[in-house]
């Protein structure tokens, strides 16, 4: 068995006994989330942003993700598994409640009433290479093999995101010993350092031009002062 499919159901266990108990105790309220995010609309509320650090590469899209996966993330930045300046000092200044809040506004942005439900299996094969890469790295364990329906709600959707983004954000977790750049994850860090740049580099082409549930949402701030 890869070693890495049995990590990841480890790391399975371990994530749904944590949102769990974090989904007990705090329920996000979306319209509330709407009136928090002026920090969160000038990056990821504009189509096509580019973000310059640690390298250039656009702004993940976060309409449509999955609540959990984002409260987990704010998590990871709040606490330092996850290393980037600007999130970091947003993250510190929320409380639990803030990002179940936001967490439920952004999910619930990516629902269109009467909208397909996307295949089970991605319409677009990969090649040979890719898909060796992808059984290689065991990545239908955790994020589904369409990329999109993840078996743990606290990991990302990654279909259809931004492939520079995915690209840094993967080889983040090669990164170690930066005080500003890196994402600690043992899963994640297992999987990323068996896998060279250019291993990378397709894989995150292949998962970006996917079919998927994520988008940007235009967002003004006088819009969002309206609401």
């Amino acid at each position: 068995m890869n070693k890495f499919i049995t990590i990841a159901a480890l790391s399975l266990v371990a994530n749904l006994l944590s949102q769990g108990a974090f989904a007990a105790e705090i329920k996000g309220d979306a319209k509330a989330g709407a009136t928090k995010n002026a920090m969160c609309i000038g990056c990821h509320g504009i189509q096509g942003y580019q973000a310059s650090f640690p390298e250039v590469y656009k702004v993940p899209m976060i309409a449509g993700q999955g609540a959990p996966y984002i409260v987990s993330a704010l998590k990871a930045y709040q606490e330092g598994a996850r290393k980037h300046p600007t999130m970091r000092a947003i993250a510190v200044s929320l409380t639990d409640q803030d990002m179940a809040d936001l967490a439920a506004y952004y999910a619930q942005q990516g629902k269109i009433a009467g909208a397909p439900e996307l295949p089970a299996t991605p319409t677009k094969a990969p090649s040979e290479r890719v898909a060796a890469l992808i059984a290689k790295s065991a990545c239908a364990s955790c994020h589904g093999i369409n990329f999109s329906k993840p078996h743990d709600p606290s990991e990302p959707k990654l279909a259809g995101q931004h492939k520079d983004y995915l690209y840094v954000a993967l080889k983040a977790y090669k990164t170690e010993g930066n005080p500003s750049v890196g994402r600690s994850n043992g899963v994640m860090g297992g999987i990323a350092k068996q896998l060279s740049l250019a291993d990378m580099k397709e894989l995150t082409r292949y998962i970006g031009s996917l079919d998927g549930e994520l988008k940007t949402v235009p967002q003004s701030k006088m819009h969002r002062a309206n609401q």
